[in-house]
């Protein structure tokens, strides 16, 4: 499938996974009280996940509340594998921007015990994205500001300039592990200022001069075998 027809029919559609990066920002490490990497910290979410501009958030049951991060999303445009970092924008079909909306009280004991994240991050609703932005449009993704407003109150508010890992390398880096294919995204890690939403609460967010979403937030309703 060419680039453009993936960008029609939106990334819900297209696409084999979602690699995500944590830790990437000195300041949300920090916040957290967690070690800067030495290397890209990373983990997928399934592409069920995924939550169309303008959808609803929902928080699981029995859980109140879930943590908002707000993301840069690198849009792959071929396939990708062993790509050397030097070469490595020549695979970026586009951006967009991404929540990885993250289940903490489920994260929390996960990491206590050294186990895999994929219930806290990966739920349906947990990866609200926005349209995907042509390559073109974004001369420079190194110098993007991303922003976050629960209810029209900033919550967050940082620069891609202040990523740990930058493009290129993490392109490199995750195709030396797994082979990207056109439709995957990068997640490239969250600035400073997460924090919790609720039921009833509306998530605003965007690239500044670029793009802008919004999600509202609903608690889902109990399965009845539950």
């Amino acid at each position: 499938m060419s680039s453009a027809a993936s960008q029609e029919k939106g990334l819900v559609q297209v696409g084999t996974k979602i690699v995500a990066v944590g830790r990437n920002y000195a300041a949300h490490a920090k916040e957290l009280g967690n070690a800067l990497p030495k290397e890209p910290m990373l983990f997928l979410k399934p592409t069920s996940s995924y939550l169309e501009a303008g959808g609803t958030i929902e928080i699981p049951h029995p859980l109140e509340w879930l943590d908002h991060e707000v993301e840069l999303a690198v849009v792959i445009g071929k396939k990708a594998r062993d790509v050397p970092e030097a070469s490595a924008m020549d695979y970026v079909a586009g951006y967009a921007l991404a929540l990885d909306m993250t289940a903490r009280q489920i994260q929390a004991p996960a990491k206590a015990a050294g186990l895999p994240w994929d219930i806290a991050k990966g739920q349906d609703t947990f990866t609200p994205i926005s349209s995907v932005l042509p390559k073109a449009s974004v001369p420079d993704p190194d110098n993007l500001e991303l922003w976050l407003k629960v209810d029209g109150e900033v919550r967050q508010k940082g620069s891609t300039k202040d990523m740990i890992f930058k493009i290129p390398f993490l392109i490199s880096h995750i195709s030396s592990f797994m082979t990207l294919f056109e439709g995957d995204v990068i997640l490239t890690g969250t600035p400073e200022g997460v924090g919790p939403v609720k039921a009833g609460q509306k998530i605003t967010a965007g690239i500044t001069n670029l793009l802008d979403v919004d999600f509202n937030i609903e608690k889902r309703k109990r399965p009845q075998w539950v």
